[in-house]
């Protein structure tokens, strides 16, 4: 699956709740899906500063893909950050960095959400960059 098609599949199943009580449903569902995180990779070189929750996020390269790790110690923000590597982990750095993380925007998450989390979901974005620009091939 593209990263395009990814982002849109994401869009259309936000789109299949009305209330944004469901969607938050949705989302804790979603960080119940989160592999297990390993204590030992709680550590505060994988923790993204500038989130209210702790939000650990590590990573791997496999074949040029960076596969993302996360957890966190709130339900809803454990949703937000299962929602981000679902859709950008496995992905070349370069796809992440071409992506306009506009799905956030789309699926209304940043204005439902309160200002805390909003800010926490702006850091975990500018992490989840950050990694991308640090793991991309300079030929």
């Amino acid at each position: 699956m593209t990263l395009a098609e990814a982002e849109n599949a994401v869009i259309d199943e936000f789109s299949m709740y009305e209330e944004w009580l469901d969607k938050y449903e949705y989302l804790i569902e979603l960080g119940k899906s989160l592999k297990d995180y390993p204590e030992s990779s709680k550590v505060d070189n994988n923790l993204i500063k500038g989130c209210q929750s702790r939000v650990w996020l590590d990573y791997e390269i496999k074949d040029g893909r960076i596969v993302f790790n996360a957890d966190s110690d709130a339900i809803i923000t454990k949703g937000i950050i299962s929602l981000l590597i679902g859709i950008y982990s496995d992905r070349t750095p370069e796809e992440i960095l071409s992506s306009d993380f506009s799905v956030v925007e789309k699926i209304g998450l940043k204005e439902n959400l309160s200002p805390t989390r909003a800010n926490g979901l702006v850091s975990m974005i500018a992490r989840i960059k950050d990694i991308a620009r640090q793991t991309v091939k300079v030929d």
